[in-house]
C-alpha cells in the first residue's frame, strides 16, 4: 500500500510504499501522515501546497501524524533495540545508522534490509 510521509529536513511530501521511517532522499526521520494516498492524489495544487504548509508547522504536523506500531513485532526491530544503549527513538536510530554514524558500523541484518 501507498502511504504519505513528510520529511522536515527536505520540506517534502513523499508517497512511499509501506510504513517507512527514514527519508529516501536525506535519510533523516520521516513523519507518516494520516491522509490517505487516494485523498492526496485527489487534491488540487492549492490543496497540496496547503498540506505542505501545514506539515511545516510543528503543531499541525503533530495532529496529522499517524503512528504505526506493528514494526515493534518484527525481528529487525528487536535486533535494533538490543543494540540501542542510548534508548534513541527508532527513527533517529535508523537515520543515524543509514548515515553511517553507528558505533561499530554494522547494521543488524533485518534493519539493513528495511533501509
Amino acid at each position: 500500500m501507498m502511504y504519505m510521509h513528510y520529511c522536515k529536513c527536505c520540506h517534502r511530501i513523499f508517497m512511499l510504499n509501506g510504513h517507512k521511517m527514514i527519508c529516501p532522499k536525506c535519510t533523516e526521520p520521516l513523519a507518516e501522515l494520516r491522509i490517505s494516498y487516494l485523498d492526496y492524489v485527489n487534491l488540487n495544487m492549492q490543496g497540496r501546497e496547503e498540506l505542505l504548509a501545514a506539515c511545516a508547522d510543528e503543531e499541525q504536523l503533530g495532529k496529522m501524524k499517524a503512528t504505526y506500531r506493528m514494526y515493534k513485532y518484527s525481528k529487525w526491530y528487536r535486533e535494533l533495540q538490543a543494540n540501542n544503549e542510548d534508548n534513541l527513538p527508532v527513527t533517529t536510530l535508523l537515520a543515524s545508522l543509514a548515515n553511517g554514524n553507528s558505533r561499530d558500523g554494522n547494521l543488524p541484518t533485518g534493519a539493513a534490509a528495511r533501509i
